[in-house]
């Protein structure tokens, strides 16, 4: 293995704090070494079917995954009520946590961009990228971002344009440059932000692996923080929520996407329905090609599906650009772009921490009022757009980041983040400004024509229509209801002339009306009319007519046909193209998901047997199609809400990814002394080991911290006296006044209301006591580490750290960073070989 010359092996110092301890000579540097893999597995060699997986994560992840669907499709609205109420709670809880943490990441990122740790590759020093820079961008392309583009690539600026939404609620803004926040915003959602996550994962898993020899699973990520505890049930635990938020993600993917699949079809031909049926054939259509496309792996399957759907993209937007107004894309995109780099600061820090608390009461009398009273935008905007943007992108981090690592192999880093967060994020940039752009321009446009928005309910002309035929009364209509009403009662509060009526709704029927003048049209002429042509009435010129569209009265789902069918005789053929595009960008998102699922299934295997791949992709059509048929749109929003409400802890995880990232460039480098002194006792082994000792000893501190921190710092002549006291003061404070806020909650009538405020205060002075102890026995060892460590530390596991601290008094109290690599090998393997009938053999 040849060694990097821009990066010598370091040499370490012994510490020499302790007299009395004396540190083994220094080993050979972590720059180079290869990590031998200690995880559990199961191998079976039986004829055709063979298995080589994890059997803790592949087990628990399949039940957890059937309990989970049976709970969706059993009771789908309690489900999607459940996951909407605990999405709520984080955005109103949690906000802060969200975009700062994608605001650090982003900074980490850069750090490393411009650090001599940029040089470094993603694999050995003389390897080269195994894929070219055309075919890697496409792959980047298709399995992080192609399917949600066509989806929200027209949707979301106009969504953002006709609000509500704090700048469309600004009297003193122009229609103007509500537009260009719509892009904006959009931008913002598919921008910098939302690549840094993929980026973080993908960057150590690529190094670790193709570097360290690893493997390629989630739990890796931590190896540079605990080592060797990795291949304990923490790192089965995160392996498994890995699979799961992958799997929910992209089954969700599929079967709402399969519904604008259906959607599109039946816009382009309106005999194809719009039902579960077709919905299930499409998810089993996109399914077994997805299949194939996985058992042919990386290098034929994905690879080419990514370059066809990168080059059907590339046609659909370069037409665009040429049959729409091109100058005003250029300039759209332009301005655009500059518009979002001078407001990303602002917007990049923005939690909407006003409209997230009371409302604006008393703005009509400061003048800035609406009619309605209100004078902001909506208290759940945040959590409809960037929580769930940014929850979306996190939970789908394991897959993307994985995938994007896999392919990136041979790269270093500083090429990595060049491709990753620029190519994409321009080429998005582009898409978004061409489609976002024509859509607002069509729907101006489609004002100015005349064309709006009615307001009658298909569903009660059908019913009027089936009163009518069975011979009841004649029936007017109410100008009142907006809707067709029987004739004597069509003032009284009926089921038929419910209706908050529009002036649209009139203006169509005085159209009708004019043109059939002579014909005294009836009553029944003008609802025959009307339910005849709902479906395109005020969206369109006319059934056949579709070169204006009002895009504001569609669905999301038809936005984006309507939008490039409006370009005359090219539309129909756009409008295909789209179809075969978004299927196979579906079909890339589905291959690229079941694959990476198998890995990390497989401990990170990279060619898992195809049995395995074969079973991961029949479960995700198998996960979609039950959602679908037995619970519905509403089975399948739960689980997606479900993925983006697990968001919140792989931000916690993500933000320990962000610190182990740092620390395995720098140990690379000898920044970091890897074999340095450290605590004997990781702040996670007590409840990751089967050592009772350990455990014994949080039970003990979790009440008697003070004695403990009295007895290792008197041994170390530091401060007991002082900090021990003091630190038990605090905690009886804290426990005291606790007690007390549980009294009052059983006693209102008590007048100790927010006693708790003060007890959290007590606590945080306890925490920060145990972190000066903390730090001053580093210090004393020379155990690296910081002060904000310490902190979160004493303030998460405070009994966790008395461990620590107990334990380095003890003899031998230390140990290496990073474990030796000839230590024993104590992990389970399991292997069933089919021997030609002569039985099967376990080793």
């Amino acid at each position: 293995m040849s060694g990097n010359p821009d990066f010598p092996p370091p040499t370490y110092p012994i510490p020499v704090s302790d007299p009395a301890h004396v540190d083994s000579p220094p080993r050979p540097s972590w720059q180079g070494a290869v990590i031998k893999d200690r995880s559990v597995w199961f191998r079976c060699d039986c004829g055709p079917f063979k298995l080589k997986l994890n059997p803790i994560v592949t087990i628990c992840s399949v039940l957890v995954i059937i309990a989970f669907i049976l709970w969706c499709v059993l009771e789908p609205k309690h489900a999607l009520d459940s996951f909407n109420s605990a999405k709520t709670w984080i955005t109103e809880t949690f906000t802060w946590f969200y975009i700062g943490s994608q605001d650090i990441w982003a900074l980490v990122i850069i750090a490393i961009y411009f650090s001599k740790y940029g040089a470094m590759k993603m694999g050995q020093d003389d390897e080269k990228p195994e894929y070219n820079d055309a075919t890697w961008f496409a792959m980047l392309y298709a399995c992080g971002i192609g399917v949600g583009l066509f989806f929200f690539g027209v949707a979301e600026p106009m969504w953002h344009y006709l609000g509500p939404n704090r700048y469309t609620r600004d009297k003193y803004m122009t229609d103007n440059e509500v537009a260009q926040w719509a892009i904006n915003l959009t931008l913002f959602h598919w921008g910098i932000h939302g690549w840094v996550v993929y980026a973080m994962v993908a960057i150590i898993l690529g190094f670790l692996s193709f570097r360290k020899g690893m493997p390629m699973t989630m739990k890796s990520c931590f190896y540079p923080l605990i080592g060797d505890r990795i291949y304990g049930w923490i790192g089965d635990l995160i392996d498994v929520f890995s699979i799961l938020t992958t799997l929910f993600g992209v089954c969700t993917s599929l079967g709402l996407g399969t519904m604008q699949v259906n959607k599109g079809l039946n816009y382009l031909n309106e005999d194809i329905a719009v039902s579960t049926n077709n919905q299930v054939i499409i998810i089993w259509a996109i399914t077994a090609v997805a299949t194939t496309s996985v058992v042919t792996g990386i290098g034929v399957g994905i690879r080419r599906l990514s370059e066809i759907c990168f080059s059907l993209g590339m046609v659909i937007m370069l037409m665009v650009v040429f049959l729409e107004d091109t100058w005003y894309l250029l300039n759209l995109f332009c301005q655009s772009v500059g518009f979002y780099f001078q407001w990303l600061m602002q917007l990049g820090f923005h939690c909407d921490a006003f409209e997230l608390s009371v409302k604006s009461y008393g703005a009509a009398d400061r003048g800035r009022a609406f009619t309605d009273g209100e004078g902001d935008g909506p208290a759940n905007w945040m959590d409809g757009w960037t929580i769930f943007y940014w929850g979306w992108w996190i939970s789908w981090s394991p897959f993307v980041g994985m995938f994007i690592a896999k392919i990136s192999r041979g790269r270093t880093i500083r090429q990595f983040i060049n491709g990753a967060m620029t190519a994409p994020i321009t080429y998005s940039f582009m898409w978004l400004c061409i489609f976002g752009g024509a859509g607002i321009k069509t729907e101006r446009t489609a004002a100015g024509a005349g064309l709006c928005c009615h307001t009658w309910d298909h569903g009660v002309l059908a019913w009027n229509d089936t009163q009518f035929a069975a011979g009841s009364a004649d029936w007017t209509v109410s100008q009142s209801g907006l809707k067709l009403c029987k004739g004597p009662e069509k003032d009284s509060p009926s089921v038929a002339c419910e209706g908050d009526g529009h002036a649209c709704s009139w203006g169509l029927m005085d159209d009708y009306l004019k043109s059939h003048a002579d014909g005294s049209p009836t009553s029944r002429d003008v609802f025959d009319y009307i339910n005849s042509n709902i479906r395109w009435l005020g969206k369109y010129p006319s059934n056949d007519d579709r070169s204006k569209a009002r895009l504001s009265c569609m669905a999301s789902e038809e936005m984006w046909f309507a939008n490039i069918a409006t370009y005359g005789d090219m539309g129909p053929f756009l409008c295909i193209i789209s179809l075969v595009a978004l299927i196979l960008y579906f079909v890339t998102s589905s291959d690229s998901g079941s694959l990476v699922i198998d890995i990390m299934s497989a401990n990170g295997d990279e060619d898992p047997p195809v049995t395995q791949r074969v079973f991961w992709a029949l479960v995700e059509g198998a996960t979609a199609t039950a959602l679908l048929v037995a619970g519905g749109e509403d089975s399948l929003k739960a689980l997606q809400t479900a993925s983006v409400a697990a968001g919140l802890p792989y931000t916690i995880i993500l933000c320990f990814v962000c610190i182990a990232t740092w620390r395995a460039l720098a140990m690379e480098t000898g920044d970091l002394n890897p074999y340095g002194p450290d605590f004997a006792v990781s702040l996670v082994d007590p409840f990751s080991t089967m050592r009772p000792k350990l455990w014994l000893g949080v039970l003990k501190n979790i009440l008697l911290t003070p004695l403990t921190l009295y007895n290792v710092l008197k041994k170390h002549n530091i401060g007991a006296v002082g900090i021990s006291v003091g630190a038990g003061i605090s905690w009886v404070a804290w426990i005291a006044l606790i007690i007390l806020e549980i009294i009052y909650l059983e006693h209102p009538t008590i007048k100790l209301k927010g006693i708790y405020s003060l007890a959290w205060v007590f606590y945080l002075g306890f925490a920060s006591l145990v972190t000066v102890a903390r730090a001053k026995i580093r210090d004393h060892y020379g155990i690296n580490g910081n002060p904000i460590e310490d902190f979160f530390a004493a303030m998460l596991v405070y009994p966790a750290v008395m461990v620590q601290l107990e334990t380095v008094s003890e003899k031998n109290g230390l140990a290496p960073m990073m474990p030796d690599s000839g230590r024993e090998d104590n992990h389970l393997e399991m292997e069933i070989i089919n021997n030609k009938g002569n039985g099967a053999a376990m080793a």
